[in-house]
């Protein structure tokens, strides 16, 4: 084996053992939150962090292949991250967006007429016990 390969061996020893670190430590961070964006901002360094395993695998085996999938994974990893923060950034806030605004007013026109017909049911109703209960006296 030449120092070259042998420099290319411990190199990639360490970077997947200081990848394994960041990736434990990382997941700690997903577990413990304390909040949303955190948790967010933590799976989208674990992408990271695959890639990088990835890379260093692909580099110690040879294999270029591999790279595509690093990349393929870069790019479902940055539309999973923008899918989360859009999330978060309309989490609570249902009423005050200009995309949900036809989807509230659709509901409560529904209500509306669900609301109508409930209180013309019970007129109905109403009016069928006052007619029985003339007709019983």
């Amino acid at each position: 084996m030449t120092p070259a390969q042998t420099l290319i061996h411990y190199s990639g020893n360490a970077g997947l053992f200081l990848l394994a670190i960041a990736f434990l430590l990382t997941v700690y961070r997903v577990m413990r939150g304390p909040t949303l964006p955190d948790r967010v901002l933590a799976l989208d360094m674990l992408v990271a962090i695959v890639i990088g395993f990835i890379a260093v695998f692909a580099i110690r085996s040879g294999y270029n292949l591999y790279i595509d999938i690093a990349i393929s994974l870069g790019l479902v990893g940055f539309l999973t991250t923008v899918a989360f923060a859009r999330y978060i950034m309309l989490r609570g806030k249902i009423g005050d967006s200009e995309e949900t605004e036809p989807a509230i007013r659709a509901a409560a026109e529904q209500l509306a007429v669900e609301k109508g017909k409930k209180t013309s049911h019970e007129e109905r109703a109403n009016i069928r016990s006052d007619l029985s209960q003339k007709e019983t006296k």
